[in-house]
């Protein structure tokens, strides 16, 4: 069966998700996480990719980001990649793959999605009960997003700056997105999306993306009842971080 055609757009917000191989963990020390972080912001800046959010959990990787290009993310997670499975290897007398097949990947509707997509990553430790407050976890954008903390990794989205007017009000404002709760809706969407490799937002916005690259789009619901919990979010928190959310 052929591989479906990854959607990826020049300028357009994207969600990629890469996994440890066989939901194995790819980060094991502090260093690991440094080193991942080092590469990912050198070859951020090479390939023409601004990040936005990112999440490194135990054995999977989120990240939020808008390509110049639209090959700037494959180029990106190639080099990423083999960098620092080089060194992953090399450090722990390992041989082989680290990473599970194709990362996936979602484009994502900035107006209606990209602060829940940002959301979405950076509440991942939380979710997987590793930590009450998105704060408390060192490998996230949160701490730069939310508290101020300086990370020369991350590229403020248009939509992320007009939450306020300076620094301290964006912040304030960011920080307020999260004391709701996402809701199961987008929660099933953005992970839908992610699954399909769809793009995430409105139906028009999905559409139209897709009819542009000349694929179907496949929404995923076709044949599921209203009503039905998505199985993985029925998953108990101790088992979600084995899911790569």
């Amino acid at each position: 069966m052929p591989r479906r055609p990854r959607v990826l757009l020049a300028d357009y917000p994207l969600h990629i998700v890469q996994r440890g191989i066989n939901r194995e963990p790819c980060f094991f020390t502090d260093e690991d996480y440094y080193c991942y972080l080092h590469w990912l912001e050198e070859s951020a800046r090479a390939c023409g990719c601004a990040i936005h959010a990112y999440a490194l959990m135990t054995n999977h990787v989120h990240l939020l980001l808008t390509p110049a290009e639209s090959g700037a993310p494959s180029r990106l997670m190639q080099s990423l990649g083999r960098r620092y499975v080089q060194y992953a290897n090399r450090f722990y007398r390992r041989t082989g793959s680290l990473w599970e097949g194709r990362y996936k990947s979602s484009v994502v509707q900035a107006e209606s999605y990209l602060l829940a997509c940002q959301r979405y990553i950076e509440l991942n430790p939380v979710r997987a009960g590793m930590v009450f407050d998105p704060g408390q976890y060192p490998w996230s954008s949160y701490r730069a997003n939310g508290l101020g903390q300086p990370d020369v990794r991350l590229t403020q989205h248009e939509l992320y700056r007009s939450l306020g007017k300076n620094g301290g009000e964006r912040e304030a404002a960011y920080r307020a997105l999260f004391r709701p709760e996402l809701d199961a809706e987008a929660l099933d969407d953005i992970r839908q999306a992610l699954q399909l490799g769809m793009p995430v937002g409105s139906e028009r916005f999905a559409e139209t993306i897709c009819s542009r690259l000349g694929i179907r789009h496949n929404n995923g619901k076709r044949g599921r009842p209203n009503g039905v919990v998505d199985e993985k979010s029925a998953l108990p928190i101790s088992a979600q971080q084995d899911f790569g959310f």
